[in-house]
């Protein structure tokens, strides 16, 4: 390599203007790349979303069930309903405090 002394102005600008067309290249193939990374992930997480909901929408009927036991349990164990109730708000917010 040349030293710095030697280097005139004109080969410079060369060297300049030729890393100026490779940076860009560089760029636009980063850029193809990145287009295809995010449309692979796009279409994982669509893949991975109607599964999720397929799953849900059989899974629906034994919730509804489950959630009207629960509901009765409710309306026959008020007090015990109520306690319940307070232990989980108190973990949730013993959760969001600890985050903090």
């Amino acid at each position: 390599m040349p030293s710095f002394s030697t280097l005139s102005d004109i080969d410079l600008e060369k060297q300049v203007a030729a890393l100026s067309r490779e940076l860009a290249a560089l760029r636009k193939a980063v850029s193809k790349r990145g287009g295809a990374y995010y449309e692979d992930g796009r279409d994982a997480a669509l893949d991975t979303y109607s599964d999720l909901a397929e799953r849900l929408r059989d899974a629906m009927p034994a919730i509804r069930k489950q959630g009207r036991v629960i509901e009765k349990s409710a309306r026959d164990h008020p007090a015990a309903a109520a306690a319940v109730g307070l232990v989980v708000l108190g973990l949730v917010a013993s959760l969001l405090f600890s985050r903090r």
